[in-house]
């Protein structure tokens, strides 16, 4: 693309003002237009680099006039500027396939519906433990573009949601890893779980066979959908229910990770990852297989997945207040991410749950919670879905409307030998900003017990 095109970034976000720096940096003329309120850190940077910039409206004759727009993972399709755009064919891409165009760097892709978070810190923990000079980037670390336009590395390690996805194009994956497909945003996607899985599938879009595309063949999701979309990149699938023949990774008797990439192995037990729970197993399987391909040694990566130290919010342990394990995993924003935490849980569990529905079916959660849950306190503005799912599950059933009054009735049900875990299922938008929001307000009311 030449220069001096008009492009159009839609939302001031971390994302939005990589993009913008980017931009301004390959000498575009640059517009960034946020129909929200810009946080006050991003409004500075934008005023420093002299970028134009406008907050609480989408001035349409400006974003119409764009060679290229690139627009914010949070702004649906539906939105009337999106279609208006699109009506006058402006291109429409994401920050990540944007930035892409502007650096030969190695880039290692992670989307799954649950555990991409978790999997694309490992994997930059293995490669920065190895002294490789790597990048982390998309939905944690810093903006792609930013990195893209002010740093020089040789690798990035890139996590990747369906909504970033929808809006890459030609972007390639060197290294791409799925780790699962389970209901998610179904809201976006018109409540067809075909076009979500699809849509998890476009990491591997453009890659050869040059390429890798490292898989669970447990997943239900996956699996139904391989043959459909056919990769054509190398495959390295990872499993804990049967044995993988060839290049991947499989668990042996329930206890040895086998890790076997050109004929040469690593086996490890399962207590000795850093990670537990079946999901960390799967979790660490293709955070492996990924180094592996990536050339890192043996013995870094067997050491890297034994002292990784997970992320915030996700299976948090915050405190042990009179005998109660208190755990933050607030990033559970969907109806897998609780399945796993409540699966890894082996003491009765006052579970704090709800928020803003995005479709969930809690029936797949009906057995577990009668199993592993003794009390469930409703955080959220509507909770009759929850009322109406799990009041037969469960001894107690009650409500909250604040984070304090739920963790304050989650105390008084728990006993010595309980844990309070907060894993909600749900967006947080009704009472919070964010899941991050959510998580540190547990922590502080928990602290304040």
């Amino acid at each position: 693309m030449s220069k001096n095109k008009n492009i159009v970034i839609l939302g001031a976000g971390e994302s939005g003002t990589g993009a913008a720096i980017l931009a301004q940096a390959k000498g575009f003329d640059v517009f960034v237009s946020d129909k929200g309120e810009i946080k006050e850190k991003y409004k500075t940077i934008l005023q420093e680099k002299n970028i134009l910039f406008e907050e609480k409206i989408h001035t349409e004759e400006k974003i119409l006039n764009a060679t290229e727009i690139i627009k914010s993972p949070g702004i649906p399709n539906k939105a009337d500027i999106i279609k208006k755009a699109k009506e006058k064919n402006i291109n429409i891409i994401s920050e990540i396939e944007f930035a892409a165009r502007y650096t030969h760097a190695k880039k290692i892709c992670i989307t799954g519906s649950n555990g991409k978070t978790t999997t694309t810190m490992l994997t930059h923990h293995i490669l920065s433990k190895a002294g490789y000079n790597v990048g982390l980037a998309g939905n944690v670390g810093k903006s792609f573009a930013w990195q893209v336009a002010e740093e020089n590395f040789d690798y990035y390690v890139i996590e990747l949601s369906s909504f970033q996805l929808d809006d890459m194009h030609h972007f390639k994956a060197e290294i791409a890893i799925l780790l699962n497909i389970t209901p998610d945003h179904l809201d976006r996607y018109e409540y067809q779980f075909e076009n979500y899985a699809l849509s998890k599938f476009r990491i591997t879009n453009n890659q050869t066979p040059d390429n890798a595309f490292i898989y669970c063949i447990d997943d239900e999701g996956i699996m139904k959908y391989i043959d459909k979309v056919n990769p054509q990149a190398t495959r390295y699938p990872f499993s804990i229910k049967q044995n993988v023949e060839g290049d991947g990774a499989y668990l042996t008797d329930e206890t040895l990770i086998n890790i076997n990439i050109n004929q040469n192995p690593i086996t490890m037990t399962i207590e000795q990852l850093a990670l537990q729970g079946k999901h960390n197993v799967y979790n660490s399987m293709a955070s492996a297989i990924a180094a592996r391909i990536a050339d890192v040694r043996k013995e870094t990566i067997r050491e890297s997945l034994s002292d990784f130290v997970n992320i915030e919010h996700r299976l948090e342990t915050v405190a042990t207040i009179n005998g109660i394990e208190f755990i933050n995993d607030s990033k559970a924003t969907n109806i897998n991410s609780v399945w796993y935490a409540l699966e890894s849980m082996n003491k009765p569990v006052v579970l704090i749950m709800g928020g803003v529905d995005k479709g969930n079916d809690y029936t797949q959660l009906y057995d577990l919670v009668k199993e592993k849950v003794k009390a469930l306190v409703c955080l959220g503005v509507d909770n009759s879905k929850l009322k109406e799912n799990f009041s037969s599950a469960v001894e107690t059933l009650i409500e909250a409307q604040s984070m304090n009054e739920a963790v304050a009735y989650a105390y008084k049900l728990g006993k010595k030998g309980d844990v309070v875990l907060l894993s909600p299922a749900c967006a947080s938008f009704d009472l919070f900003q964010n899941y991050e929001d959510r998580g540190m307000q547990f922590k502080s009311c928990v602290r304040a017990l």
